[in-house]
């Protein structure tokens, strides 16, 4: 796979490319906000669509046990985790899942526990399913973030707290968690009976020989308290195909999420995302290896320019995903400011940190999915921002 073509996305009904107008006022930026890739799908899943649609016929289509198997086979095979088939369900995507989580596991004015800063649709599933959003905030220490576990035990202590949402690895940082966090965290759930919604979409894409731990797979008792979310679509760039792997190891947990889903008229995957989750799972992990040597190089690129060009920036050099998190507020610029000096003077479009919540201020997350040449682009523009 040649990652350092650069591909036309401009035409296609991209969010990342065609939406920027509209979202962000300008025409003539670069784009290095949402988290899609810039890259081709790999072509074992291209062939596998290829096939599919040459068919032709496009009637209802539902995740069968060859769906499963392939969740299963890379589970096992990716993160040494072993999943029993029966405990997979479907969703169209990991934001629908955590919705239908939220629906399913909590009621009216219960609260939910998060860990700002975070994934924004994390508030989003929360508010708008009428629940109320408890902040469990990260501490920064050593250049990255750290759980506080004193102000975890009491606010899962609060008998209104139902449902905890963890982010592993975390987004906007790409902190990786490890086992040692994950046990403190289980156990402080078990205890006060708190259902554990971890979403993993980026766990396949770790960088530097870093291993993730599915929470789910530390034990038993944690497996029966947990909803693990995964899908192929951060892993290959398929968004947009609307395919994700709902693991629920508990049947009464599994039946209450499958009966939100069917209240909300979620019935099951689209033909191609059956197809693409399958030859992704079963044949995408070659192409995957050569992603995550190229995105290596892209963190270090961006790492040593920062260090000469714009010292003053700090980047959380991240553990999994093409995300880096950038801390601009030596610079003493408001959010608004920044955005503007990004936006106006810069020309690139990076995602602002005030909507990862409480801790997210003077803070903007960079897109590095993209190949080597876009990337030292967009780090000029930064430096041309800030100049």
């Amino acid at each position: 796979m040649n990652f350092d073509k650069r591909e036309e996305r401009l035409g296609t009904q991209s969010v990342k490319w065609d939406k920027a107008g509209e979202l962000f006022g300008v025409t003539d930026a670069l784009p290095m906000w949402v988290a899609d890739m810039d890259f081709r799908a790999p072509e074992a899943i291209t062939e596998a669509l290829k096939v599919r649609l040459d068919h032709g016929i496009f009637g209802y289509t539902a995740p069968d046990q060859k769906t499963k198997d392939a969740v299963c086979g890379w589970m096992q095979n990716r993160h040494g985790w072993k999943v029993n088939p029966e405990s997979i369900t479907f969703s169209p995507g990991v934001v629908t899942a955590l919705g239908m989580a939220v629906q399913a596991f909590t009621e009216p004015e219960d609260q939910v526990v998060v860990q700002p800063p975070v994934y924004t649709p994390f508030y989003h599933m929360i508010e708008k399913n009428g629940r109320r959003i408890l902040h469990n905030p990260l501490q920064k220490k050593d250049g990255t973030y750290a759980m506080d576990f004193e102000d975890l035990e009491t606010k899962l202590s609060d008998p209104s707290v139902k449902l905890f949402i963890l982010c592993n690895p975390h987004n906007p940082s790409g902190r990786s968690w490890g086992r040692e966090d994950l046990l403190k965290l289980g156990e402080l759930c078990l205890e006060h009976g708190v259902t554990v919604v971890s979403d993993e979409i980026h766990s396949d894409l770790m960088l530097y020989g870093h291993k993730h731990t599915p929470f789910a797979s530390l034990s038993d008792d944690f497996a029966e308290i947990s909803v693990t979310c995964a899908a192929p679509s951060k892993t290959f760039n398929i968004a947009g195909l609307q395919a994700s792997a709902i693991i629920i190891p508990d049947r009464l947990k599994r039946a209450k999420f499958s009966a939100s889903l069917q209240r909300n008229g979620l019935g099951g995957l689209n033909a191609f995302a059956v197809t693409a989750i399958e030859a992704a799972y079963s044949k995408g992990g070659p192409w995957l290896d050569e992603l995550i040597s190229y995105l290596e190089k892209n963190m270090n690129e961006a790492e040593a320019f920062l260090s000469t060009e714009l010292p003053k920036v700090k980047m959380m050099k991240p553990d999994a995903s093409y995300l880096i998190w950038l801390d601009f507020s030596a610079y003493g610029l408001s959010d608004a400011e920044l955005q503007q000096r990004m936006l106006k003077k810069g020309k690139v479009i990076l995602e602002p940190g005030t909507k990862y919540g409480p801790g997210g201020e003077g803070f903007m997350r960079l897109n590095a999915g993209c190949s080597l040449a876009t990337l030292q682009d967009g780090l000029r523009r930064i430096k041309a921002a800030l100049a």
